[in-house]
């Protein structure tokens, strides 16, 4: 009896652990796994509506979406977003999780201030950057002023035309990455050996060449994981839009249409279910490719 009883519990043994990822698997398949097949499905329903009714099934989605001229200039808007915020982020990030890394005396305030934006409403700060951007009483403005650059509407229009809008929305897009991107390259620098530091400064070697020689190099890895986070973060920009011109994409309504923005449009305002999870399903592709892009690179590279 007792040989039985230890028999049971060595054959019941590995399958003590699929009972406790249960509740973790039926989770995932239904608020991963099944919204993604769903929103698959739907793309290639024509017409579908909340009801369950759609008019036929065929790629019509794709093609309105893919023939939109508002969607072609959210595509635009987005890609010049993401390859204008991720590189100056990631450089300015590299900079100054540098500098926060130094032992230097009251380092921890300015690691606080860096920090600060991660544990705020990007919304909340967003409308605080609506004023900063202000024409005319914004600070951004008024510091612009003391070395004699005039006015600049950021937020507004002229003849029609709105050219300094992506420039703001990217401007508080840098800022709003930036904490996160520095976090992970300082953990990055703290995990170099102190050793390499070391032997560059028994052979002579400078501030600049021991940065460039031996951090970069170094935290190449991590450089790339944050891009490649980052990246992929940008791509579904919509916070960064709706606080500066009141839920609009942009001070011409439309102007500034990124793709997340234009498929909450089609969910919610105009209810074309259908087409905006053909926009989704286009969305995630150039991810992805994007994504398969970067990696490739980072394999190729050398560090």
């Amino acid at each position: 009896m007792k040989k039985e009883r230890e028999a049971r519990y060595i054959f019941n043994r590995p399958l003590e652990p699929l009972l406790y990822l249960i509740p973790f698997a039926l989770g995932l398949i239904v608020f991963t796994v099944y919204p993604i097949v769903n929103v698959v499905i739907m793309a290639f329903k024509e017409g579908y509506r909340l009801s369950g009714n759609y008019k036929g099934v065929g790629f019509g989605n794709f093609t309105y979406v893919l023939g939109n001229s508002a969607f072609r200039s959210a595509i635009g808007n987005t890609f010049i977003y993401v390859l204008t915020v991720v590189p100056i982020a990631t450089v300015l990030a590299i900079i100054i999780a540098n500098l926060l890394n130094q032992k230097i005396k009251g380092i921890a305030i300015f690691q606080t201030a860096y920090f600060l934006p991660m544990v705020t409403s990007s919304i909340a700060v967003g409308l605080s950057w609506r004023y900063l951007f202000n024409k005319e009483f914004g600070v951004i403005n008024y510091v612009l002023g003391l070395i004699g650059i005039d006015k600049i509407d950021w937020l507004g229009a002229t003849a029609g035309k709105a050219p300094w809008n992506i420039v703001a929305v990217i401007v508080f897009g840098i800022w709003n990455i930036l904490p996160f991107t520095i976090i992970l390259l300082l953990s990055g620098l703290q995990n170099i050996d102190p050793m390499y530091y070391t032997a560059a400064r028994v052979d002579g070697a400078n501030s600049m060449k021991v940065f460039f020689r031996i951090t970069v190099p170094l935290l190449m890895p991590t450089i790339f994981l944050t891009m490649l986070i980052n990246m992929i973060s940008t791509f579904k920009v919509y916070n960064e839009v709706i606080p500066f011109w009141s839920g609009k994409a942009g001070v011409l309504g439309n102007n500034l249409y990124t793709m997340v923005y234009y498929i909450k449009e089609l969910f919610y305002s105009h209810q074309q279910l259908g087409r905006a999870a053909a926009a989704s399903i286009i969305l995630f592709l150039i991810i992805f490719c994007v994504t398969m892009i970067q990696r490739f690179i980072q394999k190729k590279s050398s560090y």
